[in-house]
């Protein structure tokens, strides 16, 4: 569909494809492993798309999609097990455009899409172990929903390649990165004022902070990312050894 648009249409879709579709006004994307047969696992927070558990819910969940009272037959019924769930492709869309996520991309390509949680520097696995992984994941679970560190595009990112960052930093995914790093990256930039006074050239310092940052957390430039075998990694989420603590961010004060 063109150099930097990652839309696609629904009868080119295989198993094994990472797809996602923005939400209202772009805030965030949906991120989830197509199966085959109509079908989408991705991980959710206990049913629900995005949320903290606090007042930042607010605005992630306005800009959901309105979801039908009348509960789909081929989708895992909400708020039930462990945030996994797999979902007919029109139910995980919502009326959204479908979009599939790239793997292997070159440097240049991954930096002229501004906005992170598209592609990645990161190689694919075979799709049948793709699959595998979701389906397995779809039984076991993938830990603690984490906005920041754990969410849906952390899981459709493992299935795909089987890599993770096992010592759990302040900020994950592409996504995650692109909506924390832009506002970061003009305050780290904001001492070479000094530099230049010219608002052009603070703006391209920012938007070159901003790049860096997401060239460097990408999963597929990180050094402290392991493959982990998806057996694995559910006996160390089981046991203990593995754990994605849910942010405690506090909350609104009552009125």
């Amino acid at each position: 569909m063109g150099l930097l648009s990652n839309r696609i249409y629904k009868e080119s879709l295989k198993p094994g494809d990472h797809i996602y579709s923005w939400r209202t006004a772009y805030i965030y994307a949906h991120h989830g492993i197509y199966v085959g047969n109509d079908t989408v696992v991705h991980f959710t927070r206990r049913g629900q798309e995005v949320g903290t558990g606090t007042f930042v819910d607010i605005l992630l969940v306005s800009s959901g999609p309105a979801r039908s009272q009348v509960h789909c037959p081929t989708c895992t019924p909400p708020n039930e097990g462990h945030g996994v769930v797999s979902s007919c492709l029109n139910c995980f869309l919502a009326g959204g455009i479908l979009y599939r996520f790239q793997y292997a991309v070159s440097p240049a390509l991954f930096l002229a899409k501004a906005r992170g949680g598209t592609c990645t520097l990161a190689v694919s696995d075979p799709d049948d172990l793709v699959v595998h992984r979701a389906k397995y994941l779809l039984e076991n679970g993938f830990g603690c929903y984490n906005v920041f560190k754990n969410n849906c595009e952390d899981f459709a990112i493992y299935c795909k390649t089987g890599l993770l960052v096992l010592d759990q930093t302040p900020i994950g995914s592409g996504q995650a990165v692109s909506i924390v790093g832009g506002p970061l990256a003009a305050v780290l930039s904001s001492p070479l004022r000094l530099v230049t006074t010219n608002v052009y050239g603070m703006a391209a310092t920012a938007v070159g902070v901003y790049c860096a940052s997401r060239y460097a957390a990408d999963i597929g430039m990180r050094r402290d990312a392991m493959k982990v075998s998806v057996e694995d990694l559910t006996r160390r989420l089981a046991t203990g050894l593995l754990r994605v603590i849910e942010p405690q961010i506090p909350a609104a004060p009552a009125h």
